[in-house]
């Protein structure tokens, strides 16, 4: 198992950027694919960017290709979200998500993944 806790959400302007963090317990994060997902209210979570155990292959979701960017510290057993331009529709909690490790295949296939943090709140205001 593995315990996932992110960090870095808030408020901000329309146009404007957060960096989102997300930590991971153990020692098998450098054999886990890594995902985030959002959920607006009323709406149903979405898959929006994955991140290969190796670093080696990233996927994101056409709704914020371009604006935002996953990357992976394996000696931090850290995965990040760097999101500019935001945008209104951006608003969601924020979700961290790992596979079951084993340095598998499919980190860009939303099914992989298992396990997940408590979440955090991005609000963007227009």
């Amino acid at each position: 198992q593995v315990q996932l806790v992110e960090s870095g959400g808030g408020l901000v302007q329309a146009g404007g950027s957060l960096r989102l963090s997300c930590a991971a317990s153990g020692r098998t994060f450098s054999s886990r694919n890594m995902g985030w997902f959002r959920q607006a209210p009323g709406k149903e979570r979405e898959f929006i960017a994955g991140i290969a155990w190796s670093g080696g292959g990233i996927h994101y979701a056409d709704s914020v290709k371009g604006r935002f960017a996953i990357s992976r510290d394996n000696a931090k057993n850290t995965v990040y979200l760097q999101m500019n331009s935001l945008k209104y529709e951006d608003t969601a909690v924020y979700y961290c998500a790992a596979d079951a490790g084993g340095y598998r295949e499919g980190y860009y296939r939303s099914s992989i993944y298992e396990y997940w943090g408590q979440g955090t709140q991005v609000t963007v205001s227009s």
